[in-house]
């Protein structure tokens, strides 16, 4: 789709025919959702048609004829493979803590209940993860052309933040995408439209000629499919509410919908934020996040009231399907009211013994997956206290070159301290400062003040690798501003950026012996001795050569390295190869060839690289 605009204005235009006539609405998004189980079935269909066409043919000619041109029979055959090798994603299901048969008996009767009650599918697994949210999964099976496996995705935080009746209402919710709430055609779209989006996801990440077949296919497909998809998404939302509401009752639907968007603003503007600051007095992160998180929820806050008033003048956005907080209270006919935190949480009420036992886990993935950058923000954050001192001893005769340092650390450790003017120092003393003119932009911005994006788009042009963050920065801002024309010339930029960095993705997983440019690798001696030794554990490599490709576009700073290998004895080419990658290390990316397989690209890497980085010269 052209632009955002465009894509409004087909929303808004698919909205008003859905009320007019849906029947109509509903049938133009069945073609739609099947043209692209066609094109993927058409096309596998298509190519293996072919073959089984050019045999009976030739067999009616000539059985002789058959086997002669037998090769070229293989040829739609072999397409046809590679289509199906393209398309076969396979949908991993939802992970977290699966609950076992004996686990939390309470919380599983408790979910039957509820699924019998809204004609929910029966579930193949409940899982319980570290997210405030809950989930009702679909995995399809071959594309959903063989159905789908329904899996109950639960947030451990989602029960530690409602009593168990506001938890119900949101799991008879989930259930009411299954379909009971919505019908058979809503179900299916919805889970449609979820399939679609994890296909288009491993569809990116795959790189090859036939997949990047289907990508243009998708690229023009999947926006027009995601507006068409996007009206009904919307109102399957109310759909599921009222199927909450029938069971469990709309006044406790309405509570379980104001709790949750008011824990969310608790863990993003409370919780969150207390435990990064913790990271300057603590070396280690804290122990138990998830009991302390629980706590969180379960305290007195005086910001509600501000809090709920800013959830209820939200206004209604594409950029996602669920209606905001004031649209799903008057639909349910329900007005908002205070909800104090419950005495008891669901989770205390129906995971028994299982509580400590999750909480301890995901307290310590988590703890496992920050340590590291954990200590050296600690560290920093150490350094930057003494150097701020050392600074401000004397902040009336900086140099230069210092300002903008003197501005960050401003910033960082003194957040009551209005930044801005400083770094206008530093930029005016320093106009080339790349970092300088994006901090002060985004100050600007955060303010909503139109003259942040000059200084974001000079930092741009000083230093491309801000460009992601700066655009990404660029676009907030703008649909902030409600300023479509911006938002949609900075998305442009983004979706530019990313098919360069697309382009040059797919070229370090290639070779081309006429095409490609190689450069002297530039090691330094560490990165050599590092590189011979790594050749050396692989073993069976009598020499070796590197070089350095080219790659246009290429703005990540990661160098790519062509590895050309002469091997000793060994049973297969294959075999030694993995070996040398598994065993080598270099600064970058890279692919290793053999000399033998691989002759004139070896020829031009050596003649670049000159002597060999491993064995006789």
């Amino acid at each position: 789709m052209a632009s955002v605009a465009r894509y409004r204005g087909l929303v808004e235009r698919l909205e008003q025919e859905a009320q007019r006539a849906p029947g109509r609405y509903k049938f133009k998004l069945a073609l739609l959702a099947g043209l692209g189980f066609a094109v993927l079935g058409g096309t596998v269909l298509l190519a293996l048609g072919m073959s089984a066409g050019l045999v009976l043919a030739l067999l009616a000619i000539s059985p002789i004829l058959l086997v002669k041109l037998i090769k070229v029979v293989w040829i739609p055959v072999a397409f046809g493979w590679f289509v199906i090798k393209a398309i076969w994603v396979k949908f991993e299901p939802p992970t977290g803590h699966v609950l076992a048969p004996d686990e939390a008996p309470e919380l599983r009767a408790e979910i039957e209940r509820l699924r019998a009650q809204t004609q929910a599918p029966p579930l193949h697994d409940i899982i319980i993860d570290p997210q405030l949210n809950a989930g009702a999964a679909s995995v399809p099976r071959a594309l959903g052309l063989l159905g789908h496996t329904h899996y109950l995705v639960i947030g451990l935080p989602l029960m530690q933040l409602l009593s168990r009746e506001q938890f119900a209402a949101v799991i008879a919710h989930e259930f009411g995408h299954f379909g009971g709430g919505h019908g058979r055609f809503s179900g299916w779209i919805y889970r449609v439209r979820v399939s679609w989006y994890r296909f288009l996801e491993e569809l990116a990440m795959r790189r090859s000629w036939t997949t990047a077949l289907f990508r243009r296919f998708f690229d023009w497909y999947a926006p027009y499919f995601d507006a068409y998809s996007f009206v009904l998404a919307r109102a399957q939302e109310y759909d599921a509410d009222a199927t909450a509401a029938r069971v469990t009752g709309a006044p406790t639907m309405a509570q379980a919908l104001q709790r949750v968007g008011l824990g969310s603003a608790r863990l993003q503007r409370d919780f969150w934020p207390d435990v990064e600051r913790s990271v300057q007095t603590r070396p280690q992160p804290p122990q138990q996040l998830f009991r302390d998180m629980a706590g969180s929820f379960a305290a007195a806050s005086q910001d509600e009231p501000v809090r709920l008033q800013e959830l209820l003048d939200e206004a209604p956005g594409l950029d996602d399907t669920h209606p905001t907080l004031a649209q799903r209270l008057q639909a349910l006919g329900q007005a908002p009211v205070a909800v104090p935190a419950p005495v008891r949480s669901a989770a205390e009420d129906l995971l028994g013994p299982l509580l400590d036992s999750l909480q301890e886990r995901f307290s310590q993935e988590w703890r496992e997956h920050v340590a590291e950058n954990w200590r050296e923000r600690h560290d920093r954050h150490t350094q930057d206290v003494e150097r701020l001192a050392e600074l401000e001893t004397r902040a009336d005769a900086l140099a230069d070159t210092e300002l903008g340092e003197y501005a960050r650390l401003v910033e960082v450790l003194r957040p009551d301290a209005d930044a801005a003017p400083l770094y206008r120092a530093a930029v005016a003393a320093r106009p080339d400062d790349a970092l300088a003119q994006a901090r002060l932009g985004t100050l600007l911005l955060d303010r909503q003040d139109a003259e942040g994006v000059a200084y974001l788009e000079r930092a741009i042009e000083l230093d491309e690798n801000l460009l992601e963050q700066a655009l990404q920065l660029l676009a907030q801002y703008y649909r902030q501003a409600d300023d479509e024309a911006g938002f949609g010339a900075t998305i442009s930029r983004l979706r530019a950026l990313h098919q360069r960095r697309d382009v040059a993705m797919q070229a370090r997983e290639r070779v081309d012996a006429k095409k490609d440019r190689y450069l002297e690798h530039g090691l330094d001696a560490e990165a050599l001795r590092v590189a011979a030794d790594g050749l050396q554990r692989a073993g069976h490599v009598k020499q070796a050569w590197i070089a350095r490709k080219h790659i246009d576009g290429d703005d990540t700073g990661v160098p790519h390295y062509v590895v050309v290998t002469l091997r000793g004895m060994a049973w297969t080419e294959d075999g030694m190869l993995q070996k040398v990658v598994d065993a080598l290390e270099l600064p970058g990316s890279f692919v290793a060839v053999h000399a033998s397989s691989q002759r004139k690209l070896a020829k031009r890497i050596k003649a670049v690289a000159g002597a060999p980085v491993y064995g006789p010269a």
